[in-house]
């Protein structure tokens, strides 16, 4: 049995909101990102955005510093709508150890995403996270831009990270 590709499989009509998503995006400039325990340091990112037909987005995101190209971090998961409604969810699995729910509003083309559920590996690096926030909007010119602002056991909620993308495909 074969699987279906997003080629070949129309979109559920629960996720026709978050159409502008769907597809590959590369950063077109490095980002930036930045944290009070750590260096300030330059990022490239692809995002890929799919679906095979269920009411769900399936995503990856990989990150690689700018200068060397070595890996830097990496995130997948899952995209949900609330039936009837603009409220949109992030299941999250990242490479670091950390689990997250993010749970926010879509407003035309934009999300507004909070934490509502972390969980971490239990050797997980201190200071632990506590709460992250993330902005992702189509802008005018096209470009997909995320913010990303984070808190930790000792560090209120500030910006983390910065980026803006091309579509790719």
């Amino acid at each position: 049995m074969a699987c279906p590709d997003n080629h070949t499989v129309e979109l559920n009509p629960a996720l026709l909101p978050l159409d502008w998503l769907l597809g590959s995006w590369e950063s077109d400039e490095p980002g930036e990102g930045c944290f009070t325990s750590i260096k300030p340091f330059r990022y490239i990112e692809t995002l890929n955005f799919s679906h095979v037909g269920q009411p769900v987005i399936n995503f990856t995101f990989n990150a690689f510093h700018a200068e060397t190209k070595k890996p830097l971090h990496r995130e997948c998961g899952f995209i949900r709508m609330q039936p009837g409604a603009l409220r949109v969810a992030f299941i999250i699995a990242q490479n670091s150890g950390l689990v997250e729910i993010e749970e926010g509003e879509l407003t035309a083309q934009r999300l507004n995403l909070q934490s509502q559920a972390l969980a971490r590996v239990s050797f997980a690096r201190e200071p632990h996270v506590q709460k992250i926030s993330r902005v992702i909007q189509l802008r005018p010119d096209g470009r997909l831009e995320q913010t990303v602002s984070m808190a930790t056991d000792n560090q209120p909620l500030m910006q983390h990270l910065h980026i803006t993308y091309r579509r790719s495909s």
